[in-house]
């Protein structure tokens, strides 16, 4: 079992006789058809190779009936490359498999460039087999031809970058910035890579011990980047690991007794350690409170012992059962140092406190009002569960109501409030259908300097559903983000730049941000060294060079000069985005093109194409082909 490691491979033994080599293939086919499931990021592949290989079942069957002293040197040649072909799959859908999911989504392109690898091996088996000279049905030959030909075209595909996962990577991998916001982007993402569920964050940990291994030291920065977003991920998710990949170890307090053997009962499903507090959940489960508590926190509604939904999240002290652990230890002279619940430190107050400060919200006094929203800001911030809860308590309509006061303290608070509360993602809808999105727009346009940073984060966060970028592109929202782009600290220009690119994703809204005039501000923003946010701004402008406006606007020699420096001079990510911004210029205007090679892009190019990253080597490789068709 491997991850990285089995992403390659080859096979094939020139000294087997066709009978073994087709029941070979069949075998590889079986195993492969014996996979459960994928990762999500390459499920879509991985179910298109495994198609295919089926396909391959009826030709392989008939060549099999036809005996092995009928089938010719010539197809058992190709029978052989064929089997190398299936190996490489095998090894790369074991890898999409059961592998690191956060290594499969930093490697993305990586991996489709396997998978490209695995189609083009599998043509060329196929494409030379000597079809006449064998016995084979018509309708089985013209289904392996036409698989030849869905072969040739998929190797010939397009950029399939996922660019709303790519930025997500690149938002949480920034540590610039760790406002509560990047907890809303957390938590999407560990959805998309489903690793939301312990039972998932336990196997994850296992799949990167195995990545870390197989590496053998190699690629150090990129392990410790796949180490810390599973800690990550693990902490939003209530578990406490400290060193992200450590093996569950012997607890302190067993260190002079390791040889006990503890009850299981008497340990906690989530922490593996002895319960101090045992309480009881809905499902009838018993968990350590401490433990339990931090799920909960994270906003889990299910037990994470058997997946059920919990009806309440009451927890009841299980007396019984911590006494027969005080007991077991008393005999067993264990000593258990009690940990504070994290109920004493939390934000919450309990729900008839929130209560109270929801009903404050409305009160006639101002100091009352300040002092409530001040209040549920704070309660908001790190706890989900209190996020629930303000919401259940029908705080999101006073909030709203609160976002027009002419104050600026309590716009600031109020709009802070809302933006941790829309890190759930039915406040988010809560939030839209309250008319929040113009009132948060007018705080952007008009409020200090803070509410317009916060503003422009909240808007970033309701964006993250489809129907809520309209609405943001139709109250003129955009025009507010791109003033800030322009004019807000860096912070600001950070927030609007994020946000912006969440709205562009909606085809419509990259009108919008022509017209309201993005492209100075993004210029600008790429000349800025201090800000950082190179790989942001091309980022915004490939997707505006996706409408003839965006072309238009950015399609100029002095544009093509900057991306020039960028490629010769930049990070690698720099030089990936700035050649995939010359590479779309260059299909809509090839003098563009022409200018870049006048300035001496072509060696730089050449360069890229052998050490740049996958993606770069990719875009690269098409700029290229480009190039020389241009030149014809």
């Amino acid at each position: 079992m491997s991850t990285s490691a089995e992403c390659n491979g080859d096979g094939g033994d020139s000294t087997r006789d066709a009978g073994e080599l087709i029941k070979s293939l069949m075998e590889v086919i079986d195993v492969v058809c014996s996979y459960e499931d994928y990762r999500k990021t390459q499920r879509k592949e991985c179910l298109s190779v495994v198609r295919r290989m089926k396909l391959l079942v009826p030709l392989l069957d008939e060549l099999m009936e036809m005996g092995a002293d009928s089938i010719p040197e010539e197809a058992i040649s190709r029978l052989q490359k064929l089997e190398s072909a299936l190996i490489l799959a095998k090894k790369l859908l074991r890898c999409c498999h059961d592998g690191s999911k956060i290594y499969l989504a930093m490697e993305r392109e990586v991996v489709l460039e396997r998978f490209n690898s695995v189609y083009e091996k599998m043509n060329q088996a196929l494409d030379g087999m000597p079809y006449k000279k064998l016995d084979i049905s018509v309708e089985v030959k013209e289904q392996a031809e036409l698989m030849c030909e869905q072969l040739r075209r998929t190797t010939k595909r397009t950029d399939t970058q996922d660019v709303e996962l790519a930025m997500d990577m690149m938002i949480v991998f920034d540590k610039k910035d760790d406002r509560s916001a990047d907890s809303a982007i957390l938590q999407r993402l560990a959805q998309r890579l489903e690793l939301d569920s312990l039972q998932d964050l336990r196997k994850e940990t296992m799949a990167i011990k195995r990545l870390i291994q197989e590496r053998q030291g190699q690629f150090p920065e990129t392990s410790q980047k796949i180490i810390e977003l599973l800690k990550r991920f693990k902490k939003i998710s209530g578990i406490e690991d400290m060193n992200g990949i450590d093996e569950v170890s012997i607890p302190k307090y067993l260190e002079k007794c390791p040889s006990l053997i503890i009850p299981n009962d008497f340990l906690c499903p989530l922490s593996l350690e002895i319960m101090i507090d045992p309480v009881i959940v809905a499902s009838g489960q018993t968990f350590e409170r401490r433990s339990i508590e931090k799920w909960i926190e994270a906003g889990h509604r299910t037990c994470p012992k058997t997946g059920q939904p919990l009806e309440h999240l009451s927890l009841a002290p299980n007396y019984a059962l911590q006494n027969l652990i005080k007991k077991w230890c008393e005999r067993n002279k264990v000593s258990l140092a009690r940990k504070e619940s994290s109920s004493s430190t939390s934000a919450g107050c309990g729900r008839e406190g929130i209560t109270s400060l929801v009903h404050d919200l409305n009160s006639s006094q101002l100091d009352v009002q300040r002092k409530a929203v001040s209040k549920i800001r704070m309660m908001s911030k790190e706890n989900p569960e209190n996020r629930i809860s303000i919401a259940n308590s029908g705080g999101i309509p006073f909030l709203v109501k609160l976002l027009a006061y002419p104050d600026h303290k309590i716009q600031e608070n109020t709009v802070t409030a809302l933006m941790n509360l829309s890190i759930d993602e039915f406040n988010k809808k809560l939030i839209a259908k309250e008319n929040a999105i113009p009132l948060i727009i007018e705080i952007l346009k008009s409020g200090s300097v803070e509410g317009k940073e916060n503003s422009a984060a909240t808007l970033f966060s309701l964006s993250m559903l489809d129907e809520n970028k309209v609405s943001i592109g139709m109250y003129n929202g955009i025009p507010a983000l791109v003033d800030l782009l322009k004019t807000g600290t860096m912070r600001g220009k950070k927030d609007a730049a994020i946000a912006l690119f969440n709205l562009l994703l909606n085809q419509p809204n990259r009108k919008r941000a022509i017209d309201a005039g993005i492209v100075t501000p993004l210029l600008k923003v790429l000349g800025d060294k201090k800000l950082g946010m190179v790989d942001e701004a091309l980022s915004i402008i490939l997707l505006l060079t996706s409408v003839p406006d965006g072309v238009a606007e950015v399609g100029n020699v002095t544009f093509v000069e900057r991306l020039v420096e960028f490629i010769r001079d930049g990070t690698p990510k720099n030089k990936e985005c700035a050649v995939s911004v010359l590479l779309e210029l260059g299909l809509h205007d090839t003098s563009l093109v022409l200018a870049a090679v006048r300035l001496g892009v072509y060696e730089e190019l050449c360069e890229i194409s052998k050490t740049g990253t996958s993606r770069a080597q990719r875009k690269t490789n098409s700029l290229l082909h480009h190039i020389a068709h241009c030149d014809q």
